[in-house]
């Protein structure tokens, strides 16, 4: 009877690459989502909408580090985005870990639009992103504690050298990642796929990526990342304006346990003809294919012109009602959301105040962050800073981690504590 490590010696261990859909369960899912993220975000303006991108790669890097176990606030990310890191070293490796997630998800879409010929599923492909991600980050979070009791590092992009286990999992050994990549890449490949199965695909290569774990840290990030790659590729990402990792954060216990049962082997005759148990993996897809619908719902709900202008409205009267400021505030931003960016002349105008008190509330509102402008004397958007997007953005945060929407309350909060005090606060709450 071979053993668990030489029956993972070979390609053939993990399979098989789909789960058996004979009611067709997973290609309704998969319908389901590419029906419901194509007509996510059609009606934002494109500024508008490319700023609620930037915004969701944020929360996207939340998540995904959230999952690891690492809760870094949103504030704090904000601030590293701006180079503005903490005095305390665990604080500032936590910042610079979320700044290298945000990073190399830009890389990756760029990626995507400059080269669509780009194999995502690919061996190169994945450790160009895990080389991406591991240049990017603090050297503490390169060492790894083995199963001995000593310490190893990982080297960016290499696959691992030594043998591992991941919970009750054994990977493949670590001679035979090459040849386990190779299959990855032959079987989950979009262009041999047709539309349906291509998102199926999306669900069970991020199980087969995760349980083949290349790397000797860092899959689930990379899994992760390449996740939001194959949604791009296969255009089901809604003008990304949604990712996965949201859903699979707040269903924690349920992506593991989903991942777990996708290990197991094939339990008899009736559990498919592959090594890894059929069923499994089939639970897993409806799982993550039903936590994707969830989130694209989620955010169309969000995302809804009508209730985004109610909300930007009642936040912008609150505003103004506090600092006693032009109360034609609430038109403006308003006006910029809808129309995507607005001149500094338009904008006075819509202001209905002399130039000079004008063009300071206009002042206020950019520095407080409520607009942005690309440089001096450029057209204005929207601005979504952390502070307000528990106001603007309802729920996209776990309750107790939104910052409060009042920039006045803000200030007082920030007299008070420290940034090592919120993010305390922030770490003990249930995420």
């Amino acid at each position: 009877m071979p053993t668990l490590r030489e029956l993972y010696d070979q390609p053939a261990a993990l399979e098989p690459l789909f789960p058996t859909d004979k009611a067709g369960e997973l290609r309704e899912l998969a319908a389901d989502l590419l029906r419901k993220s194509a007509r996510l975000g059609g009606a934002l303006h494109p500024v508008t909408r490319r700023s609620v991108v930037e915004l969701l790669r944020t929360m996207n890097s939340y998540y995904s580090n959230l999952i690891e176990g690492h809760n870094t606030h949103p504030l704090a990310i904000e601030k590293a985005l701006r180079d503005d890191y903490s005095a305390d070293p665990a604080l500032r490796a936590l910042q610079l870990e979320s700044r290298a997630h945000i990073e190399v998800q830009v890389l990756v879409e760029r990626r995507l639009e400059e080269a669509p010929e780009t194999d995502i599923c690919a061996p190169d492909f994945l450790r160009w992103m895990h080389r991406e991600f591991y240049d990017r980050l603090p050297d503490e979070f390169r060492k790894v504690k083995t199963a001995s009791g000593g310490e190893d590092r990982v080297v960016p992009g290499e696959l691992r050298q030594c043998e591992v286990e991941v919970g009750r999992h054994i990977p493949p050994a670590f001679a035979s990642l090459p040849r386990f990549l190779a299959r990855f890449a032959e079987g989950y490949s979009p262009a041999a796929l047709d539309p349906l199965e291509r998102i199926v695909a999306v669900a069970a290569s991020h199980h087969r990526l995760a349980w083949i774990h290349p790397f000797l840290d860092g899959n689930g990030r990379v899994t992760r990342l390449f996740t939001h790659a194959y949604f791009i590729r296969v255009k089901t990402d809604g003008h990304r304006l949604w990712m996965v990792s949201r859903g699979l954060a707040r269903r924690r216990d349920e992506y593991m346990a989903a991942l777990a049962g996708g290990d197991a082997q094939r339990r008899s005759d009736l559990d498919g003809r592959g090594n890894l148990s059929d069923e499994g993996l089939a639970r897993f897809c409806r799982f993550f294919l039903g936590t994707a619908i969830d989130q694209v719902e989620f955010m169309t709900g969000l995302l809804d012109l009508d209730s985004m202008q109610e909300r930007i409205l009642l936040f912008a009267e609150r505003w103004v009602a506090r600092t006693r400021s032009a109360e034609t505030i609430p038109h403006l931003l308003r006006d910029v959301f809808l129309r995507g960016e607005i001149t500094r002349g338009e904008a006075t105008r819509i202001l209905q105040k002399p130039e000079r008190t004008a063009r300071r509330v206009l002042g206020t509102l950019l520095e407080e962050g409520l607009l942005i402008s690309d440089a001096t004397g450029a057209p204005v958007r929207l601005g979504f800073p952390a502070s307000l997007v528990g106001y603007y953005f309802p729920r996209l945060y776990p309750e107790g981690v939104e910052m409060d929407a009042d920039p006045s309350r803000r200030a007082r909060l920030g007299r008070r504590s420290s940034l090592r005090r919120s993010l305390a606060g922030a770490r003990s709450r249930r995420a």
